[in-house]
């Protein structure tokens, strides 16, 4: 895993001195207003307070199958999001009674997004003022082509500021995938068996979709942060859209064939569904299985060999959530400290969306030909064809990321368009042995006669 305090962006870098012959001094980093961590917050609790909404209607109308499964949903991400943020922050080694007590009643990001707006408010009264304790990062960046060595002086508060950013993109993720998937995908099942839309449902659809994508293109951003963890990184407006649209419509695309296939094999789609989520559990363990290598004892300090279990347990699990809905864009290796495979892995990505393409055509010829008209008014060729060209379009949108919009995309030794030219010299080569085959069998005949 990456590391817990990271550099705020700031602007372009600017060589003020050199200290040696390939290290640049740059500038001290610049605190920035905690947008992400209010919006995070705002997601959190708006989804929490729809999602208790929504169990006081069901129970109010007696419908109790549901509330449960919409209780469970919320108290299980809920849960999570504490114990993430209890762990990033190390509050178990501190004596920190309220913040314990507002995690104790689920408040936790609450009182650690007041936490953060009393830092920055600190650091704005401060500004201009040198810091009494300060610590030295360096990053490596990209400038005009060449690889540069950069040096800054990193304040306690700002890192501090950092600390909390860093934590809450983690939460987002946790909320997100073992959260707001599930409950967006079970009360998108509800509306469609029910055919109707109450707007305290509506509410909770649209804050579960918004987690959801939010959590997907961090996905991305933490992704390229922990794989390139030497490189200072910024992702442009530009970037972040096209991460935003692909996500979007991959996310969208799956999670509503899921909810069609389901609401129209009932039960039987159960089997299906679980087997899928626990061959993706268990791929990262029989990979540690197979390759012999033993338990990291070193992913962080004072960690006995249960507690590194169980952070293992849990980011696996994390790790199926993503890719039950789409593509985690990194591969978790166990035996590694970091827990990732920091390489490019191609193969990696190919392998999912084929296979995920494959599952979302035959889920959606499930519900083509076996669905019953009742569940929609619509013409469903026309649904499934519209599914699948999003998904489709999806997988276009990260192809254009990966050639031409990532950050560092200099430093691939292959990029997409080398993987398809060598698809294609590949059966070009295989389409010249064939032809040249009958040709030297003729003239092999010829010098013989």
């Amino acid at each position: 895993m990456d590391r817990v305090y990271e550099i705020p962006e700031e602007p372009n870098v600017v060589p003020v001195s050199s200290l040696g012959e390939d290290v640049i001094r740059g500038p001290n980093p610049r605190f920035t207003f905690p947008f992400s961590i209010l919006f995070s917050t705002f997601l959190y609790c708006g989804e929490a307070a729809s999602a208790l909404y929504m169990v006081r209607i069901y129970r109010k109308n007696n419908e109790t199958f549901w509330m449960t499964y919409t209780f469970s949903f919320f108290m299980f991400s809920s849960i999570m999001v504490q114990l993430t943020l209890i762990f990033v922050h190390r509050d178990l080694a501190k004596d920190r009674p309220l913040s314990l007590f507002m995690h104790l009643i689920l408040l936790g990001p609450v009182i650690r997004c007041l936490e953060a707006m009393i830092k920055y408010l600190t650091l704005w009264k401060k500004e201009g003022q040198e810091e009494p304790y300060v610590s030295l990062t360096r990053k490596k960046m990209l400038i005009n082509g060449q690889e540069v060595l950069i040096e800054w002086e990193v304040g306690h508060s700002i890192r501090t500021l950092a600390m909390h950013r860093n934590a809450y993109k983690r939460m987002s993720q946790i909320q997100a995938f073992l959260g707001s998937v599930p409950q967006l995908t079970y009360q998108l099942y509800v509306t469609l068996i029910s055919a109707e839309v109450p707007l305290g449902r509506a509410v909770l659809i649209v804050f579960s979709l918004i987690s959801v994508t939010y959590g997907a293109t961090l996905c991305n951003m933490l992704a390229i942060q922990i794989k390139y963890d030497d490189y200072k990184i910024r992702l442009g407006p530009l970037e972040v859209l096209c991460i935003t649209i692909w996500r979007t419509l991959e996310i969208t695309s799956r999670l509503v064939i899921l909810v069609l296939f389901s609401a129209t094999l009932k039960l039987k789609a159960v089997p299906f569904l679980v087997l899928n989520f626990l061959i993706i559990l268990f791929e990262p363990w029989v990979k540690f299985w197979r390759s012999g290598a033993q338990m990291p004892n070193n992913i962080e300090k004072n960690f006995s060999r249960v507690g590194t279990l169980v952070v293992l347990i849990s980011v696996t699990i994390l790790y199926a959530g993503i890719n039950f809905s789409c593509w985690s864009a990194m591969q978790l290796k166990l035996a590694d400290r970091d827990l990732v495979d920091k390489g490019q892995n191609w193969g990696h990505m190919g392998l999912h969306y084929s296979v995920r393409l494959v599952e979302n055509v035959i889920m959606v010829l499930v519900f083509k030909f076996l669905g019953v008209k009742v569940l929609l008014n619509y013409c469903h060729s026309l649904i499934a064809v519209q599914l699948i060209i999003a998904y489709l379009i999806s997988i276009g949108f990260m192809l254009l990321f990966f050639q031409y919009l990532h950050p560092l995309r200099s430093l691939f030794t292959h990029n997409v368009i080398d993987y398809l030219h060598c698809i294609c010299c590949r059966r070009h080569h295989q389409e010249r042995a064939e032809t040249s085959e009958p040709s030297c069998e003729a003239e092999t005949r010829q010098s013989i006669v």
